[in-house]
């Protein structure tokens, strides 16, 4: 009975290293205390001064800006990467593969610096841009993965059929291939997205002056002693992706129910 115990202590655990700072970090937003070293009375003070901030609101602009251009980026580059990798054949092959999974694999930190260096050396202006070159080019590898695992289970003999009943290959590729594959293009381009929004070593390479996301006036308003507002903020993005993900399950549950 006590080794049955364990397992659920286990998770019991896991759950409040992951959860119990992001507790922590609501509480603070709604303390009067500057430093939250202790509690100080309730106020909406700090959500004020952020509705406040331009600053902020044009960083978390310019941060879904970039997010989107790349996610689209990287799910067209993405999905065509998954169908050459799926129907490529040779000793090659091995090879391909390796080149989509190296960015997965490379520290954020060199990708970084790789991307400043070429850059600079094509002398391509840094800003806006180049982040969007910069976080296509990683997102299009988790793209292609999420893809590819979609693709594994394709049954391609209802491409063929679809040809024999005199579908085109552009119609049997937009009426059969991509039916089936949309919800990995989608969960690829949610991926890629997120991936984007929360990216800030690559992005503090490769940023220009004025192209400033939201990581990096997160991380700038920590350097100035701001982590009231930061509270807050984080607050509010908890809320959205807590609002996403129940909106999400109950669409799935309600695709499910007879």
């Amino acid at each position: 009975m006590k080794q049955e115990r364990w397992p659920g202590l286990i998770f019991a655990g896991v759950l409040l290293f992951f959860y119990v700072p992001m507790v922590v970090v609501v509480a603070n937003s709604f303390n009067a205390s500057r430093f939250g070293t202790r509690w100080q009375g309730f106020t909406f003070d700090w959500y004020a001064k952020l509705f406040a901030d331009r600053g902020i609101w044009d960083a978390f602009v310019n941060t879904l800006i970039v997010g989107g251009a790349a996610s689209l980026a990287a799910v067209v580059l993405g999905t065509l990467s998954a169908l050459c990798l799926h129907r490529a054949r040779g000793f090659l092959l091995r090879f391909k593969f390796g080149l989509v999974y190296l960015p997965l694999a490379v520290p954020d930190i060199l990708m970084g610096i790789s991307l400043l260096l070429m850059f600079v050396m094509v002398r391509v202006e840094l800003g806006f841009t180049t982040i969007i070159l910069a976080h296509g080019c990683f997102c299009t590898s988790y793209v292609a993965m999420v893809v590819l695992a979609r693709l594994q289970d394709f049954d391609f003999s209802t491409m063929e059929a679809a040809r024999d009943l005199g579908a085109s290959p552009v119609q049997a590729g937009l009426r059969v291939l991509f039916p089936q594959l949309a919800p990995g293009i989608f969960s690829g381009a949610l991926l890629a997205f997120s991936l984007s929004v929360d990216d800030y070593v690559i992005t503090f390479f490769v940023a220009g002056p004025g192209a400033t996301t939201l990581p990096l006036r997160v991380y700038s308003m920590i350097k100035h002693g701001a982590p009231p507002l930061i509270n807050a903020l984080s607050t509010l993005i908890l809320a959205a992706t807590f609002l996403l993900v129940g909106l999400a399950l109950r669409f799935r549950n309600k695709e499910h129910t007879p």
